[in-house]
Formats: C-alpha cells, sequence, structure tokens
C-alpha cells in the first residue's frame, strides 16, 4: 500500500510540474529606453518645452515656484494631485485640500521631484516605471507604465 500511495504521489508531482504549466519568470523587463521614448513623444504631442530631466530619467515642469523651504525626502507633506497615464486616463486624484504623506513613504519619482517644489509651488512629473512601480500592475496602472502627477506642493509639515 505504502508503494502505491508513493508512486500516485510521484506520478502527481512530475504531472503538475509539466512544461504546459511554466513557472513564474525570473527576468525583469527593463522599460527604461521604451518610458524615455513616451515621456519624449508625450512633451512634444503637448507642446511642453520647460521639462526638465533628472539623471533617473525623471521629467519635471515647474510652473509656479511657490515660497519657502524646498521638503527632502524625510519631509511630511501635504500635496494635491492628479495622476494620470500618457493616453490622459486618470487613476488618482486628491481633493483640493490636498493629502498629507510622509515624503519617504512614497514612489522613488515623488521622493525625487517633489523636493524641486516649494509650498505653494505647482507643476507636473513625468514618471517612468523604474520610479513608479515598475513591472508590476498597480490597480488600473499597467504594468511598465510612465504616469504622470499634477502636484500642487500646498505645505511642507
Amino acid at each position: 500500500m505504502t508503494k502505491k500511495i508513493f508512486t500516485l504521489f510521484a506520478f502527481l508531482l512530475l504531472f503538475s510540474c509539466s512544461d504546459s504549466e511554466p513557472i513564474a519568470p525570473s527576468e525583469t523587463v527593463d522599460y527604461t529606453a521604451k518610458n524615455e521614448q513616451e515621456i519624449k513623444e508625450y512633451l512634444t504631442k503637448n507642446n511642453i518645452t520647460t521639462a526638465q530631466r533628472t539623471d533617473s530619467g525623471l521629467y519635471y515642469t515647474i510652473s509656479e515656484q511657490g515660497t519657502g523651504t524646498n521638503p527632502t525626502v524625510s519631509s511630511n507633506v501635504t500635496v494635491a494631485y492628479k495622476g494620470y497615464l500618457t493616453n490622459g486616463q486618470v487613476f488618482d486624484q486628491s481633493t483640493t485640500a490636498g493629502v498629507a504623506f510622509p515624503l519617504s513613504n512614497l514612489i522613488k519619482g515623488w521622493q525625487e521631484g517633489i523636493p524641486f517644489f516649494k509650498p505653494g509651488g505647482k507643476g507636473v512629473l513625468f514618471i517612468p516605471a523604474h520610479l513608479g512601480y515598475g513591472g508590476r500592475p498597480q490597480g488600473p496602472i499597467p504594468a511598465g507604465s510612465v504616469i504622470i502627477f499634477e502636484i500642487h506642493l500646498i505645505s511642507v509639515n
């Protein structure tokens, strides 16, 4: 009886590990070049000529400077924002009163981009996937997406 159970177990193990059911891939897709091109095309299509690019690939514009001290990654900030994809699909939006966040808990694109703003400042962050959600889909945001945020830094708390 033990031999039959062992044989059945071995058969089930081999059958469940067959080539028809692949194991999750360990490779990571690099969206950097695709995202760079997508951001450049978006900027051109929308006649945005003032965008600046950082070494990491983040693009940003400042439409209103604001006043006071720029936040740091360790700051708590209150931000009103609207997040959307390059096709215009809005995936998140705050109220005009904004939302308070510890900047250190947010995506790298915000950690790098928000410190360009002073309280009262407004602008836009164009965030490539490696500074956003990478190769993971996040709710309505597909894997590898460029995400865009209209930002109003209300205060540094």
